[in-house]
């Protein structure tokens, strides 16, 4: 039995998988219109001649997203809240994208994801968008990362720093156009020659907070005051002599 062809890599062939924030909670708040930020992104998509544009069209579920978001538009939510953006969810479908066209072709192209967002980090999304992360990191997959809101954005500058991307914030969205094709429209190969925005005071932390409370038992973290430590169970607010006794109960054996 003939063994399968290698892929073979070429320069010339790169593949860009472009995830954009639709968020209407984002836009509806936005000085740059959705309609003006994606003007911008087909004029990016159009530069180049030799091109082949695939854009998501799975008709399957349209019906039940009909009818979830105006569900969702139905409730009366809080004033001035934006929700964030389930971030992890596109990242993971772009992974998944990247590795079917891996196995399509007999060329190997040069994969990167450049993500487009604005609104603000979930917190709940920190495990789902790390796991992310380290999985475009082992599989040599860059992430481009351009922040169009008002604060800047924690998850974008890991998963930029982590991945050997560039993450950028626009100061002026009016020129976004402009701030694409200077840094995020040149390829792998060529960003050795030029020089590009480098990671200036990346931010770790998996939610930027006011307050922290600690535990003194687990040295957990909680962003709000608890009265019981989720993680080890301990009581907070009591004294020594009573932690101590209600520890050894803890570890008393009932008697037979």
């Amino acid at each position: 039995m003939a063994s399968a062809p290698s892929k073979l890599y070429a320069d010339d062939v790169n593949l860009v998988v472009v995830l954009l924030d639709t968020n209407p909670f984002f836009w509806s708040s936005s000085s740059l219109s959705f309609s003006q930020f994606l003007s911008h992104i087909v004029s990016l998509l159009s530069v180049k001649k030799q091109k082949q544009i695939k854009a998501n069209q799975d008709e399957r579920f349209i019906g039940f997203c009909i009818f979830l978001i105006y569900e969702q538009l139905s409730k009366e939510e809080p004033e001035g809240r934006i929700k964030s953006s389930l971030f992890s969810g596109s990242l993971s479908m772009a992974l998944c994208y990247i590795q079917r066209a891996f196995h399509s072709g007999a060329l190997h192209p040069h994969p990167r994801i450049l993500c487009l967002q604005g609104s603000p980090d979930g917190a709940e999304q920190y495990v789902a968008i790390m796991n992310a992360i380290f999985s475009a990191q082992r599989s040599e997959v860059p992430i481009d990362s351009c922040y169009i809101g008002a604060q800047n954005s924690a998850f974008l500058q890991q998963a930029s720093y982590i991945t050997g991307g560039v993450h950028h914030k626009p100061q002026n969205l009016d020129g976004l156009f402009q701030y694409l094709m200077t840094i995020f429209a040149t390829d792998l190969h060529s960003r050795s020659f030029i020089h590009l925005p480098k990671p200036v005071g990346v931010d770790f932390r998996a939610s930027t907070i006011d307050m922290g409370y600690i535990c003194s038992v687990c040295l957990s973290i909680f962003c709000k005051q608890h009265k019981k430590c989720s993680t080890c169970g301990s009581v907070f607010g009591q004294g020594q002599s009573e932690a101590a006794l209600a520890s050894d109960k803890k570890r008393k054996t009932p008697e037979t």
